[in-house]
C-alpha cells in the first residue's frame, strides 16, 4: 500500500469517528431540550393549578412574552402550550429520553389524541431512527390505522412489540399506473426491489435483504422463494411470498413448505423459527380460518 493510501484511510477513520461523536452530541442536546421543555410544562401545570381563576391560559400568554424576550421564539405561546401537553400526556419523561425522539418529532405526535397511537409513533421513531420527514410520511400513510385492531389496543411506550404483530394491512407499494392493469408477480417483485428501502420501512425495523428468487431443492425439484430477508431484531429468517390474486389455501401450503425448508436446512440453532409473510391482492377469510401456523402472516398490498 502506498503511503498516501495510508493517510487516506487515516483521514476516513478520523471523519467517521468525528461524525459519530457529532451524532452522539446531537442526541444529547435533543434529550436535554426535551427534558427542559418537559420541566417547563410541569411548572406551567403547577402554576395553573395553584389558582385556576387567576391564571388559566392568560398565564401562558404572559409567560410567553417574558420568555420570548429572554430566550427567543422557542418559548412562544404555541410552544409553551405544547410543553404543557408534553408533561400531561407523558408523565414519565424518562421513557422519551436517550433515544432518537426530538422536540420536532413531538410537535407532530402531541396533537394525536389516542394514547396507543402516540406510543406507536414514538416507538417507531426510536426503533427505526426515523427522521421528522419520515415520521410525517408514516402518519400521512396511516401506518397505525393499518395495524391489527387487537394490537393497536396494547401498544405501550418503550415496550417492544414483535415484528409479527406489527405487519400492516394493507402494505403500501408504489406501483406505476402503467403496470397495474397487467401486473404479474414478476413485475410486482421488480417494483419492490427497485424501491427496496421503502418496502423495508413498510415491513418494519431490523430487516436485512438476502436475495430474491432464492433457489432451494426439495427432492428432485427446484423451488424459488420470492424474497428472503433476515431480521436481526427478531433473530430469524423472513420469507416474503407475493401473490397478485386472491389468497388460496395452496398459497399458504407453499409458504409453509418454504418455512419448513429454511428451518431444517439453513436456520442455525441460535436462530428463532422462520417467519413467513404472504402478500396477496385479496384475503380469503375462509382460507384464513384454517391457518394454524403461528409463523405465517397474511396481508394485502395496495398501490400508494
Amino acid at each position: 500500500m502506498l503511503k498516501t493510501d495510508t493517510y487516506t484511510e487515516k483521514i476516513k477513520e478520523i471523519i467517521e469517528k468525528g461524525t459519530i461523536n457529532i451524532k452522539k452530541r446531537q442526541i444529547q442536546v435533543e434529550n436535554s431540550r426535551l427534558y427542559t421543555y418537559y420541566n417547563v410544562g410541569k411548572e406551567i401545570v403547577k402554576a395553573q393549578n395553584e389558582d385556576k381563576i387567576k391564571y388559566g391560559n392568560s398565564y401562558i400568554k404572559k409567560l410567553s412574552m417574558e420568555l420570548t424576550n429572554l430566550y427567543g421564539k422557542g418559548y412562544d405561546y404555541s410552544n409553551l402550550r405544547r410543553m404543557k401537553q408534553l408533561y400531561i400526556k407523558f408523565p414519565n419523561c424518562g421513557l422519551l429520553s436517550h433515544n432518537f425522539i426530538t422536540w420536532t418529532h413531538m410537535r407532530y405526535i402531541l396533537p394525536i389524541k389516542d394514547e396507543n397511537k402516540r406510543n406507536y409513533y414514538i416507538n417507531l421513531v426510536n426503533k427505526n431512527g426515523l427522521t421528522v420527514a419520515e415520521l410525517k410520511k408514516e402518519i400521512k400513510n396511516h401506518a397505525y390505522e393499518r395495524l391489527d385492531i387487537k394490537i393497536k389496543e396494547k401498544i405501550k411506550l418503550g415496550k417492544n412489540t414483535s415484528l409479527f404483530n406489527l405487519i400492516k394491512d394493507p402494505l403500501l407499494i408504489n406501483i406505476n399506473k402503467t403496470l397495474i392493469q397487467n401486473l404479474n408477480e414478476k413485475a410486482l417483485k421488480k417494483v419492490i426491489l427497485d424501491k427496496i428501502e421503502d418496502f423495508l420501512l413498510e415491513l418494519g425495523a431490523g430487516f436485512a435483504f438476502i436475495g430474491s428468487e432464492k433457489k432451494i431443492k426439495i427432492g428432485d425439484n427446484y423451488k424459488y422463494i420470492d424474497l428472503l430477508f433476515f431480521n436481526y431484531e427478531e433473530n430469524c429468517f423472513v420469507i416474503v411470498e407475493l401473490k397478485i390474486n386472491k389468497l388460496t389455501s395452496r398459497d399458504i401450503g407453499q409458504l409453509e413448505l418454504y418455512i419448513n425448508y429454511i428451518d431444517a436446512e439453513i436456520k442455525k440453532e441460535y436462530h428463532n423459527p422462520t417467519i413467513g409473510i404472504l402478500i396477496c391482492k385479496k384475503n380469503d377469510k375462509e382460507a384464513l380460518r384454517y391457518l394454524n401456523h403461528n409463523n405465517i402472516k397474511v396481508t394485502t398490498y395496495q398501490n400508494k
